[in-house]
């Protein structure tokens, strides 16, 4: 039988790269796509030398052309950190617009199933707690994060309408907090930050008091969702993360005692829109996908710490 065939955007950034691992495991050919503006080849270079891997230097919000049969689009390639998409707001902007635009374009000609990575920041600062599927969110959209948020936003419009209006198979996916090896130490996103400063030996920089809160699923069932979602029968978005919450603080403390860290946690003001909550509820991945997380943030952190040590040497 053929291999099914699977493009992957933003192929080479975090969590495309685990997607990238995930679908050659699963036996099929997979073409990784990136203009490595955030990603990095560091992740996929352990696939090269296989003939069922491809890479191509693109960027998916100019014409995406792929020869060939495609099964499976999965729409990864977008800045997704604040420090990321605040240098580069119209990029970020035209990744979820036109590129998603491109993709699904693509997705209709090839009769492929498309996926979206979507976010939890479609729901802004919630003041819905915790965010389940059906809240329409909070979201400033000429504030410094509009860029991202109303990218993914309109991404989701975007898919729905192709969806409904030329019966295109679409998946979107709402993305909670998520951490693992390959992230990058300087994308300025709490967990690298945390960590990396604790094996640096400087202060840990907490914005706020520090009582906002954050939920973190490992990768590897970040990953699992996301497949379990692409195979099933459901149009409509799904939260996928871990509805473990925790300050910001506790797990400023966490890190210390993690690295044994001397380090002193410091305060700087909160940025402008920054949300202070964020936990998903999971019902809907749990009946629709049979889905929950596997990894507590105990285990998921050991692996994680592992790869940070190697960056920081």
């Amino acid at each position: 039988m053929a291999k099914k065939r699977v493009l992957i955007t933003g192929g080479a950034g975090f969590l495309g790269s685990h997607l990238c691992d995930r679908f050659l495991k699963e036996g099929c050919h997979v073409i990784a796509m990136d203009n490595l503006i955030t990603g990095s080849l560091d992740n996929i270079q352990h696939l090269f030398h296989r003939e069922d891997f491809e890479y191509y230097n693109h960027d998916v919000s100019k014409f995406v052309h792929v020869p060939g049969e495609l099964d499976y689009i999965m729409h990864f390639a977008s800045p997704a950190s604040p420090i990321d998409y605040l240098k580069m707001p119209i990029q970020t902007l035209k990744v979820g617009s036109l590129g998603t635009h491109n993709l699904l374009g693509l997705a209709k000609a090839k009769n492929a199933r498309m996926l979206i990575a979507s976010t939890s920041e479609v729901y802004g600062d919630p003041l819905v707690h915790p965010q389940t599927e059906e809240y329409w969110g909070n979201v400033n959209p000429v504030g410094p994060r509009g860029v991202y948020d109303e990218a993914k936003r309109f991404q989701e419009a975007m898919t729905m309408a192709y969806h409904t209006f030329h019966g295109v198979e679409t998946r979107i996916v709402r993305i909670f907090n998520t951490y693992g090896p390959r992230m990058r130490l300087d994308d300025g996103r709490v967990l690298p930050a945390f960590i990396g400063q604790a094996l640096r030996g400087e202060d840990l920089t907490a914005f706020g008091d520090g009582s906002q809160t954050r939920s973190f699923c490992y990768v590897d069932d970040l990953v699992e969702g996301i497949y379990r979602l692409l195979l099933s029968d459901c149009p409509d978005p799904v939260n996928i993360g871990n509805p473990s919450e925790i300050t910001i603080n506790q797990f400023a403390e966490e890190i210390l005692k993690l690295t044994g860290s001397k380090s002193r946690i410091i305060y700087k003001p909160l940025p402008k829109d920054d949300p202070k909550q964020r936990q998903p509820n999971i019902t809907k991945a749990k009946e629709i996908l049979g889905w929950e997380p596997q990894f507590s943030r105990s285990e998921g952190l050991k692996p994680t710490l592992e790869y940070f040590k190697e960056k920081v040497k």
